[in-house]
């Protein structure tokens, strides 16, 4: 049995716990939180043994094999430098840290401990991708011309933008890229192969945000395909739960087209078609 502790206890938190309270083989043991917000409620829901203020007293305490922060990117580094020389498993949430330079470090250390660092970035496994990858494994459109995909959230208009949910999107100095467009960087690298080269052109549309929302982003590929990242948090696209897949995608070939809908749905059209 997996003694897993999870740090946070935020919105995206709870698809955390939610997750490891139903993985066979895995038990939750720990869960904290400095604040102390959320953090009996979330225990009472999903069966979690005990609850700290500070990682310092819930490792010593529950003893994890593995620990999970789901907080905010400027706790990252802190908490791999208290977690790394304790547990030799860490999950962390994405934006992995504040910048490049608290990466390295972080890795770093985990490094230095032989402490092994995963960063959650799952946009990947969902399934829809997971099925286009094997469409173009198959050779249905051919060797790829250019990735598309146009992020449609609609989420972000007026001055409440993201408080209902995370709050902390409105002071990120750098916004649709680090935390929005990175689940597609990694997508595109999943799909199309490693990256080569990369250009943007981000701008802030949302007055009372302090990071950019709106950009296009240009990728090149090491097979030689184009990669195109449109992305507008404030305008929306045609989907029943617009967050399902937060937008559109469209991948062409020689072979023809295939293309994702707002609502999971893939189609392809064969050239000429």
């Amino acid at each position: 049995m997996t003694r897993v502790a999870v740090i946070g206890a935020g919105y995206f938190g709870q698809f955390h716990y939610d997750a490891w309270s139903r993985m066979e083989g895995c038990e939750l043991v720990a869960l904290c939180t400095r604040s102390g917000a959320g953090a009996e409620e979330t225990a009472q829901k999903y069966g979690v043994e005990a609850c700290y203020t500070a990682p310092e007293t819930m490792l010593a305490a529950a003893k994890p094999d593995l620990v999970d922060i789901t907080s905010p990117p400027e706790t990252h580094l802190e908490m791999i430098r208290v977690i790394a020389p304790e547990v030799p498993w860490i999950i962390c949430q994405k934006p992995f840290c504040r910048d490049r330079e608290e990466a390295l470090e972080a890795i770093a250390l985990a490094e230095r401990h032989g402490a092994r660092v995963v960063i959650h970035e799952n946009f990947r496994f969902q399934p829809w991708y997971r099925a286009i990858k094997t469409l173009l494994a198959s050779g249905t459109v051919g060797d790829p011309y250019q990735v598309t995909f146009r992020l449609r959230p609609g989420d972000g208009q007026g001055p409440e933008a993201y408080l209902a949910r995370q709050p902390y999107f409105q002071k990120m100095p750098r916004f649709l890229v680090h935390e929005t467009a990175i689940h597609w960087v990694d997508t595109f690298r999943f799909l199309m192969g490693e990256v080569t080269s990369v250009s943007a052109d981000l701008v802030r549309l949302n007055p009372v945000i302090a990071g950019e929302d709106a950009g296009i982003v240009q990728f090149a590929f090491a097979g030689g395909a184009r990669g195109l990242f449109d992305g507008n948090r404030l305008a929306d696209h045609a989907a029943e739960n617009r967050r399902l897949t937060m937008g559109e995608m469209e991948i062409e070939g020689p072979g023809g087209t295939i293309r994702l809908s707002g609502d999971g749905v893939i189609t392809r059209r064969r050239h000429g078609e």
